[in-house]
Parts: C-alpha cells; sequence; structure tokens
C-alpha cells in the first residue's frame, strides 16, 4: 500500500471510531414522548377529595367507559381511573393512533356511540328512563365534544348522571367520564368544561 493509499484508511478507522464513540456517549434513542394524563386535583371539585389511580395500559375491563364500550382499540392506549369518598368516580381513555385520519375517525365513532347511548340504554333495559345530551363543543386543539347521560331507573329509585367529553390533538384521541348518582342539575357541567380543556391541552 502506498502512503497516501494509507494515510487515508488510518483517518477512515479513526473517523469510523470517533462516529462509535459519539454513538455510545449519546446513549439510545429517546422514547416517543406518551400523552400525559389529568391528576387527581384537576377534576370537577367534589365534598371529598380525589384519587387517581396509576396509569394503566389498554383500557378498562369493560372494554373502555360507559356508553363506549369496546370503541377505543386497546393497542396504543392507556387510562386513569378516579373515585372519591361518595362514590363519585371518573376514568381518562387516551388512545394514539396510527394517523391523523384514523383519529378523527375514532373521534366519529365515540361521538356517535355517546350521543345514542340513552336510546340505547333504554332498549337494553325495559323501564329504565335514559336521555342523552349534546353540550357543545369546546374551542381547545383539534376540537373537544361534550356530552350528558341522565338515567333514571323507577323500580330501584336510583337515579344516575354521567358528563362525557372526547377531544382530540393531532392523531392522539382522549375520553373523560365523570359519574355519580343524582340528577342532571347535580352535574358540573361548567367545571367539566375546564377539565376537558385540561386534558386535551395536557396531552403534548
Amino acid at each position: 500500500m502506498n502512503k497516501p493509499r494509507a494515510a487515508l484508511a488510518a483517518a477512515a478507522t479513526a473517523a469510523l471510531g470517533l462516529a462509535a464513540l459519539a454513538a455510545l456517549a449519546a446513549g439510545p434513542a429517546q422514547a416517543a414522548a406518551q400523552p400525559a394524563f389529568l391528576a387527581a386535583s384537576q377534576m370537577p371539585k367534589s365534598s371529598t377529595p380525589w384519587t387517581a389511580t396509576p396509569i394503566f395500559q389498554g383500557v378498562p375491563e369493560n372494554g373502555g367507559a360507559l356508553c363506549a364500550e369496546y370503541k377505543i382499540p386497546a393497542q396504543n392506549s392507556r387510562y386513569r381511573e378516579f373515585s372519591t369518598e361518595l362514590d363519585t368516580n371518573g376514568v381518562q381513555i387516551t388512545n394514539v393512533a396510527r394517523t391523523e385520519a384514523d383519529a378523527v375517525k375514532l373521534v366519529d365513532t365515540l361521538r356517535k356511540s355517546i350521543a345514542g347511548c340513552g336510546t340505547r340504554l333504554e332498549q337494553q333495559n325495559p323501564g329504565l328512563k335514559a336521555v342523552s345530551a349534546f353540550h357543545g363543543k369546546l374551542a381547545v386543539e383539534e376540537g373537544a365534544w361534550v356530552y350528558s347521560l341522565d338515567t333514571a331507573d323507577p323500580q330501584i329509585g336510583n337515579t344516575d348522571i354521567h358528563l362525557f367529553s372526547v377531544g382530540r390533538d393531532g392523531k392522539t384521541v382522549t375520553l373523560v367520564r365523570w359519574g355519580q348518582m343524582g340528577d342532571f342539575k347535580d352535574a358540573p357541567l361548567t367545571a367539566f368544561r375546564t377539565t376537558t380543556k385540561t386534558a386535551v391541552n395536557k396531552l403534548y
């Protein structure tokens, strides 16, 4: 090997060695950031404090949330449940879709399922009175939509009220549910709108 070629080979080897050292110093590639979740204190105020579970992979055992059972794919989903001492409860489920178009489809699916929930429950439970209502769109990221479900079982004497929201930030969709015994007049709709905006803003 002549001297010019030997010099080039040595320089190339040195460059490769420096690149390897730089890669080791940088460490493994950073994983993509996961969407953040609501804290217990960010749920609508209650007469007793909220507590929150850790964040779990997948969806809850019932397939998701009331009125949206099995609508959110377990893959690329995570959830957190909330509760108080007075049986007020809630859940947040977040799914990162493959594409933004898939996220838009999931939002549409969830909105239709929640909007039609009252009618479905009455068909499935003769005697039950259930009313679903839409409470408008919120201007946060790509939007969030708020709904309620008011149910009454005359045979048992139970009444329950639930609030739902579905929001999207890019290809990430989040569903939030709040519920307790009572009627719609007992629901903290204004505070729930604030909770929804916080949930969507916190995703990233």
